[in-house]
Parts: C-alpha cells; structure tokens; sequence
C-alpha cells in the first residue's frame, strides 16, 4: 500500500480551512416544513405499529443525529443503538455523552466480536481494507455486519439515515422497504436534501460530529474516512481507493440472516 493511501487531501490537518458546516451547508428551502411533518408522522406511525420491536440504527452522522432529535422532539420511547466498529474517530464516539445529556437517551452501543477482530489483525494486517476489496469486506463484515445482526434481533422494523440524495445508488431509496429478513426498514429522511438535514441542525441547535467542520459530509471508520474537496460527490471520502459501484459495506444491502451474521455472501 502507498504510504499516502491512507491520508486525507492535502489541504486536511494543521493548515485546513476552517468553517462551521452549518454556514456551509444550512439553508431553508422550498416544502421543509411540510417534510418534516411528515418525517415526524413516518416516526410516530412506525412506534405505534412496532413499538418496542423498533430501533433507529444510528451511525451519528449528521442525518441520524436529526432522526434521535426527531425522536426526542416527538417523545417517543424508541431505542437508539450504534456500532463501535473499534475504529471509529474519537469525535464520533464524543456523540453518545452528549445524546445523553441533550435528549436523556441512552445509546446502546454493539461492538465486534473482539476474538474475530484480534484474528483478523493478527492474519491480515491493521490496514488490510486498503490491500483488497475483499479484505476491506470482511473487515466491515466482522466490524459492522455482526454487531448489526445482534441490534436487529427480535426487531421487527429498524429506522436509517438513508436519503435519495446521498450518491447514485441510494437515488430510489424508499420511505420504508422490506429488508430481506422479515423486517421493515425505515428511511425517514428519504426525501430530504443535505440543505434540509443542515438547517434542521441549525434551528434546534442538534449536537453534531465535530468532523463535519473539516469537510467530512459521510463519517465511518477513521481508516476509510478522509475529507473531501470542493465538487467532490457527498460520499468521495469513503473507501476513496475503490470503485464508485463499491462504496457500500454492506450494512444495507438485503441478505440472509446467516449472511448477517458471517458477513458472507450466498
């Protein structure tokens, strides 16, 4: 692997531009209002037919941070959960005090099965995601898909951050979809713009990861996550050594439940 492979852009560190990406990105546009209503009726809807068979599966990205402040601002006792992949950047995991003290909801947090992670560093390397799509795969398998299988069990219907906006291969993403084990997932923000999820953040003054400040619109694992630049797509800055038609870990692609849990496909 090159040694700069594993870098942000050049102008990200000491000398990065600074700007706040509420002034960067918020802005009140056309039927936000009526949007929102209805992001908050998906919510409420979903609680009365799932009840406590419901969770949001949140990545603390800025879209799920909107959805957890939906939820405290509807009150609805819907469990929030995450996955600590164990490589995760220290201003994402500085969300899950503040969730707390924001919105007095406690996060629960999955992580890896930590004997798979040692033997998977042990026989492929720290930095094997760069070396392979292969081994980038098993790496989000073992580190995401496992952990993702224990939130959803016993889980009726899940609810995501997922919007149209966000790349080519979530341009039709639903408002709600089976996900292929018998579950419901629900992607409340389908149809809500980068613009809309901003200026949400701006008007209810919704705790966000610091990194979006530094040009890091889509935030996973801090190996694969670099800032992006200026007319870059919204998730270049994701597993940026790889093909377009590759940028997705897994999480959400319909699979059987022994998929889920190996991380294998059929």
């Amino acid at each position: 692997m090159s040694a700069d492979l594993a870098e942000p852009i050049s102008w990200l560190g000491s000398a990065a531009p600074q700007s706040s990406a509420v002034s960067l990105y918020a802005r009140a546009t056309a039927g936000f209002e009526q949007r929102l209503a209805h992001s908050l009726d998906l919510l409420r809807q979903a609680h009365a037919e799932h009840g406590a068979a419901l969770v949001q599966s949140s990545s603390l990205g800025a879209e799920d941070m909107v959805i957890t402040a939906l939820i405290a601002k509807a009150q609805l006792p819907i469990d929030v959960a995450t996955l600590d992949t164990g490589r995760l950047h220290a201003e994402t995991l500085a969300l899950l005090p503040e969730i707390q003290s924001r919105y007095g909801i406690a996060v629960k947090v999955y992580s890896p099965v930590a004997d798979s992670v040692l033997h998977f560093v042990r026989s492929r390397g720290n930095d094997a995601m760069y070396e392979s799509l292969a081994l980038r795969k098993e790496c989000c398998a073992i580190r995401k898909l496992e952990p993702l299988a224990r939130m959803l069990a016993g889980r009726s219907a899940w609810i995501t951050g997922l919007r149209r906006e966000q790349s080519s291969n979530r341009a039709d993403v639903p408002f709600s979809e089976p996900d292929g084990q018998g579950r419901t997932k629900l992607n409340v923000l389908a149809d809500w713009s980068w613009a809309d999820v901003w200026h949400f953040i701006a008007t209810e003054n919704v705790p966000y990861n610091a990194l979006h400040d530094q040009f890091m619109p889509s935030i996973g694992c801090a190996p694969c996550t670099r800032a992006i630049a200026v007319g870059e797509d919204f998730r270049a800055g994701r597993w940026w050594w790889e093909n377009d038609d590759a940028k997705e870990c897994g999480l959400h692609k319909a699979k059987t439940n022994d998929e889920l849990k190996t991380g294998v496909r059929a």
